[in-house]
């Protein structure tokens, strides 16, 4: 059973996510938050896996209290909620360690899905989402040079997969771009993670960029 806390200041907003996500097998919504303050001190409380997390909060913002949450080392998965997929917080959020991006307007089962899939490890990061990054790099500048000593310890293979996983492909997509199995490439992404001492792929994909593993259009 996955665990999951909603954090938004509009009620009709968290009842209705509430009553998506009660109606779906396999997920529990253990409370919600209508405040970062209150998101953080219920995430200590409950220790959900998931956090359907809203940007523009009172008292503290969800990106504020996404970086507290991961900080306190909880194990929650923090799902950014937005109204709008090109998020001006998008990178910020990345940053402070969200776990991907879910717009508001999503129906139940991608609702749920997105669920799912942060609650188990993986990235939720849409095409758009990863092209708002991309833009941001591209916005900042050139990547600074690889100073991460830790990088040398990637193989030929795992600095590949790396840059493929920085580019937003699942591991499916990987998996049929180097002709492999599936399982190998979760197995080259478990070990990337492992190595640069990262928490999830979201981090892996912020991680490739500033190290200049890959590139803005490369």
């Amino acid at each position: 059973m996955i665990r999951v806390l909603i954090a938004d200041d509009q009620a009709m907003v968290r009842e209705g996510f509430s009553v998506l996500l009660g109606a779906m097998p396999g997920i529990e919504v253990v409370g919600e938050a209508e405040d970062g303050v209150e998101a953080v001190a219920q995430v200590a409380a409950l220790r959900p896996d998931v956090v359907l997390m809203d940007v523009r909060m009172p008292r503290m913002n969800g990106l504020d209290a996404t970086r507290e949450i991961v900080a306190a080392d909880s194990g929650a998965k923090v799902l950014i909620l937005t109204t709008y997929d090109l998020d001006e917080y998008v990178y910020r959020a990345l940053r402070a360690g969200a776990s991907g991006f879910l717009l508001k307007d999503a129906s139940a089962e991608r609702l749920a899905d997105g669920v799912r899939v942060v609650a188990g490890g993986e990235a939720l990061l849409a095409p758009t989402v990863t092209r708002r990054l991309l833009a941001e790099f591209s916005r900042l500048g050139p990547s600074r040079a690889r100073t991460h000593e830790r990088i040398k310890d990637l193989t030929e293979r795992e600095n590949e997969v790396l840059a493929l996983v920085a580019q937003g492909l699942s591991n499916s997509e990987i998996a049929a771009r180097l002709v492999v199995a599936e399982s190998t490439v979760k197995t080259h992404v478990g070990r990337v993670l492992v190595k640069l001492g990262l928490r999830d792929r979201t981090q892996a994909v912020v991680f490739a960029y500033e190290e200049g593993l890959v590139t803005p259009g490369g």
